[in-house]
């Protein structure tokens, strides 16, 4: 993702990102867990109403598409690859189009058909447009955040329009990650990147990482390995539920 090899991370990465990428996918397992337990009426949250817990998803997101920013700019900081950024794009899109198909056949007409990594490909592809160009990407990230927050009308209510935003009321799915305002959040991460970059502030904060420590290790593993736990966490925390609530008979 990088060019710096001493890195405490694997080769080529930086431990920094691998390490904030961590701490969002384990904010982002307590959430699924909690919100898997109200799914099965084992605990009372309610995910669609509580403030903690539409803050607490917001932050989670927040942080992830900071992040697919500031991974842009690192990635082309020598020059765009082509068939590597293809690649990433198809992989995170085949892990898109599964979760369509796997939330279509458990949850029916409430199936994600604009989520996260849905928004990661398009926001990816927009974004390199902007990675050589910082203050540009924050202008119009902040022009972005702004519109998205604050403009609605019918007209994207219509089916073929709501993956952008804008709509007046949050659509019956699963997980909904417009692209507004939620690209303004990637075009800040890219202004966040650049400016980390060039400052030198990002290779100073990653010779700092405790990177020997087992919960280091343990987050780093986590964001280098992060489309992959998005995709299995679930199940597996659907399973585990599941087998614990036969074991106890209820």
């Amino acid at each position: 993702m990088s060019e710096h090899p001493e890195s405490a991370a694997a080769p080529g990465r930086l431990l920094v990102v691998d390490l904030a990428r961590g701490v969002a996918i384990a904010m982002m397992v307590v959430y699924h867990f909690c919100f898997d337990l109200a799914h099965f009426r084992l605990a009372r949250f309610d995910f669609y109403n509580d403030p903690f817990w539409l803050n607490f998803r917001t932050l989670i997101l927040g942080l992830f598409l900071l992040l697919v920013g500031v991974s842009l700019v690192l990635a082309t900081r020598r020059r765009i690859e082509t068939r590597r950024i293809l690649a990433r794009l198809l992989r995170v899109g085949a892990g898109a189009a599964l979760v369509s198909l796997a939330t279509w056949w458990m949850f029916g007409d409430r199936f994600v058909f604009f989520g996260v990594l849905h928004f990661i490909v398009v926001a990816s592809v927009l974004g390199l447009l902007f990675v050589r160009r910082p203050p540009m990407a924050l202008a119009a990230g902040l022009v972005l955040l702004l519109v998205g927050n604050r403009l609605q009308s019918p007209w994207f209510d219509q089916p073929g329009w709501r993956w952008i935003g804008l709509m007046t009321h949050k659509p019956a799915t699963e997980d909904y990650v417009p692209l507004l305002p939620w690209l303004g959040v990637v075009l800040t991460g890219i202004f966040i990147g650049g400016w980390l970059c060039r400052s030198g502030r990002l290779r100073a904060l990653d010779a700092r990482m405790p990177g020997q420590r087992p919960w280091a290790r343990a987050l780093a593993f986590s964001g280098r390995h992060s489309l992959l736990i998005y995709l299995l966490h679930q199940p597996l925390l659907f399973g585990l539920i599941t087998a614990v609530l036969a074991v106890s008979g209820r």
